[in-house]
């Protein structure tokens, strides 16, 4: 998988995953803003390519210390694929869209895969798959998370403060469908609530008509808290697209939709539903490289 050259360097295309120092290895990590086009946008995520599997505890303590929404954990099989595990500061989580956007450009970045070649995931959502877009865009195959209608959690109304239009719930998430994307901008949930309930997270979502950035005009916002995971509120939530394409889709009538997650940092994503798959497009950024001192 990785080759150490007899002067016991790493070869040119494996030397930026690992440091040297006096004969000891140590586990490189990498910090990459998904789904933005410039720096300290989006939404960041450590990514650790690993030389071998490390334990869940491990990688929980790295995933504490890094303390983004998610870190990556990856490490290659014979075949070419990854296995990918995603971990947030508290719990492991089934499926993380921004943190495989961030490890697939981390791959094409490093040169541990060409640009031309797909990066292939086995996850705990099954195979995932990236490729890198010609347009500079990476698009992500994941599988379509349908929410269906629920009776509202306990204390809904007071935790949103206005009425919505649709609850559901994946097997994530609830998804809440408000009238005004004003109100969805300026909520302020009482996120005690929100992670007393049973879930991953809320998506509070809104049809939108005004809000537009570098040609981009977004058919819907949406904003996702995650309490009782440790993230208050995610900047940009992949895998909560994988509930709003197919929602948004069939309400506009559209298969192709520009979808904009009004946290602070924001992010854009082009999303496309297809049957029992979502694809996901976004860009990404590496902002910090480092070195772990602690080894798996």
């Amino acid at each position: 998988m990785y080759r150490c050259d007899s002067d016991n360097t790493f070869s040119p295309a494996h030397r930026t995953h690992f440091a040297y120092d006096k004969g000891m290895l140590g586990q490189s990590i990498v910090l990459v803003d998904a789904f933005a086009s410039r720096p300290f946008a989006g939404n960041p995520a450590g990514v650790c390519l690993l030389l071998q599997a490390a334990s869940a505890e491990w990688m929980q303590s790295v995933a504490t210390e890094v303390n983004q929404a998610d870190t990556a954990f990856a490490v290659r099989r014979d075949d070419g694929a990854f296995d990918l595990r995603w971990f947030t500061p508290v719990a492991e989580v089934a499926l993380c869209g921004h943190a495989t956007l961030a490890c697939a450009h981390h791959l094409w970045n490093s040169g541990v895969l060409p640009s031309s070649e797909m990066a292939r995931f086995h996850t705990l959502s099954g195979l995932l798959t990236a490729t890198q877009q010609a347009d500079g865009w990476i698009e992500l195959d994941f599988p379509t998370e349908l929410a269906t209608p629920v009776p509202a959690p306990e204390n809904l109304a007071d935790v949103l403060g206005a009425s919505p239009l649709f609850i559901g719930k994946n097997r994530m998430d609830y998804l809440v469908e408000l009238e005004d994307e004003e109100v969805v901008r300026k909520l302020r949930p009482d996120l005690r609530t929100i992670a007393s309930w049973d879930a991953r997270g809320l998506i509070v979502t809104a049809r939108s008509h005004s809000h537009t950035e570098a040609g981009l005009t977004a058919d819907f916002i949406s904003r996702w808290f995650g309490p009782a995971i440790g993230i208050n509120e995610d900047p940009v939530t992949g895998s909560a697209h994988c509930a709003l394409a197919p929602y948004w889709a069939e309400r506009l009538g559209k298969v192709e939709l520009v979808a904009y997650q009004a946290s602070k940092r924001g992010g854009w994503l082009r999303v496309r539903h297809n049957g029992d798959r979502v694809l996901l497009r976004g860009k990404a950024i590496t902002t910090l490289e480092g070195t772990l001192k602690q080894r798996t």
